[in-house]
């Protein structure tokens, strides 16, 4: 069985065990003593040990992997005078799809209107965060201590400096070409660990999906159907549809091959909710099967992490109009425009972490005019929502990544081309290679 079904297998299995769970707890078919026990050692303790360690694993690599491998792409490109080229084309599509995602799911939530005749009570414990501005996330992009950046996670300014520290490389000669195989040596070994990890990846998305519908369950879904389905709806239209045209047509590249390996960073992205926490797979699946090479994929994925947001957009813009025909509110056109510019610039200084939009959101709420309370309405489905904007996010990173290396020249259609392309399976360590996600199911 490969890799994919087993985490599809583990995905299915754990939503249907939280479900479960949740009925059995509303149902109280049980004596109170078993619910007692069943949360505090099975769902509170199996469950979430499992899956904080699962996620602790992946964002354990994350910092190492963008900073070894930004160095060896900026080494690579450091001679050739394309990293300009390949920041501003990377940079320009990402900022572009934001600036549609959002315009698209303001158009079509003012058609389909999921607020109307709404009135659902809000989580009065919710108090929204301060989003920084931009001059602050500008600011701050330049490090004043790489290694306290790298503790932090502050990804942004790790970039930068592995940025900065790939170019000085290739200025200095023999030095330079002996740190540049030693940082292609290191990445060798963090790539092993990853995939030591992806073992282990359907442990992790059970126990993370089970506690996540054991404490929800399905129900919370019913309670806001327009505007979960809405939401859900154009997030799909923008991460099938949207990117597989623009794949198309920038980079004549095949939509369903893109769509048919991603399927492992699916599962991942929507397990985790944390576009960081999936970084290593999605480079990994960049650089060896879709056929990116380290040169751009080092710079793109991470970057992508970090600022492309395409999903929490959608769902800014979705939320947006959801609110202000919850409370009677009507949107000018001053308004949307400061919904779309909002939401576009705040993706920079979004982080890639679980439950982020929703400060991003009261952003965009202050700038329109409407009440931040109003973001309380929306948390009961926001977290199975995230899941799928994370997903939606990645697909993104993918192809604007493949699009860039197509455009520079660094792309290897071969491996693109091709369904077995990838590594050695460690699962299958027999014959020293992986069979396509799906091929065995």
């Amino acid at each position: 069985m490969t890799l994919t079904t087993r985490i599809l297998i583990a995905m299915v299995s754990g939503i249907a065990l939280g479900s479960l769970l949740n009925l059995l707890s509303g149902l109280a078919l049980l004596p109170e003593a078993w619910h007692a026990g069943i949360y505090a050692y099975l769902v509170d303790g199996l469950f979430d040990v499992l899956g904080r360690v699962f996620i602790a694993s992946l964002m354990m690599l994350v910092v190492p992997l963008v900073f070894v491998s930004l160095i060896c792409g900026a080494s690579a490109l450091g001679n050739n005078a394309r990293m300009g080229s390949i920041a501003l084309r990377t940079i320009t599509l990402y900022l572009l799809t934001t600036a549609f995602a959002v315009t698209m799911a303001l158009m079509i939530a003012l058609m389909v209107g999921p607020g109307e005749g709404v009135s659902v009570p809000g989580n009065t414990d919710f108090a929204p965060q301060q989003a920084p501005p931009l001059k602050e996330v500008l600011i701050n992009m330049v490090p004043t201590n790489p290694v306290q950046a790298m503790a932090d996670g502050e990804m942004l300014q790790v970039i930068v400096f592995a940025l900065l520290l790939g170019y000085a490389i290739t200025r200095c000669g023999k030095a330079g070409e002996r740190l540049t195989a030693f940082f292609r040596d290191l990445e060798a070994v963090i790539m092993k660990i990853v995939k030591i990890l992806m073992m282990f990846a359907p442990i992790g998305v059970f126990a993370l999906l089970s506690k996540l519908f054991a404490e929800l369950g399905v129900t919370v879904i019913l309670d806001l159907a327009r505007y979960f389905l809405t939401l859900l709806a154009i997030l799909l239209l923008h991460g099938f549809g949207v990117y597989s045209l623009l794949l198309k047509s920038l980079a004549g590249l095949s939509p369903a091959m893109l769509l048919y390996k991603m399927r492992p960073v699916w599962a991942f992205a929507f397990s985790t909710a944390s576009s960081g926490a999936t970084i290593p797979v999605t480079m990994r699946t960049v650089e060896k099967r879709l056929g990116g090479k380290v040169s751009v994929a080092g710079f793109t994925v991470p970057l992508g992490a970090t600022i492309n947001m395409d999903g929490t957009a959608i769902m800014q813009g979705v939320a947006t109009v959801f609110i202000a025909q919850v409370y009677g509110i009507d949107l000018t056109i001053s308004a949307l425009a400061t919904v779309v510019l909002t939401a576009t610039l705040a993706s920079i200084g979004t982080a890639a972490v679980p439950g982020v939009g929703l400060i991003t959101l009261s952003l965009v709420l202050q700038q329109a005019g409407l009440p931040v309370e109003g973001v309380a309405l929306i948390i009961g489905v926001d977290r199975i929502l995230d899941m799928v904007r994370t997903a939606v996010n990645v697909t993104g990173d993918a192809t604007v990544s493949l699009i860039v290396a197509k455009r520079e020249g660094q792309f290897d259609q071969a491996v693109f081309d091709d369904p077995m392309a990838d590594l050695e399976a460690p699962e299958n360590p027999g014959n020293g290679r992986v069979s396509a996600p799906g091929a065995a199911s």
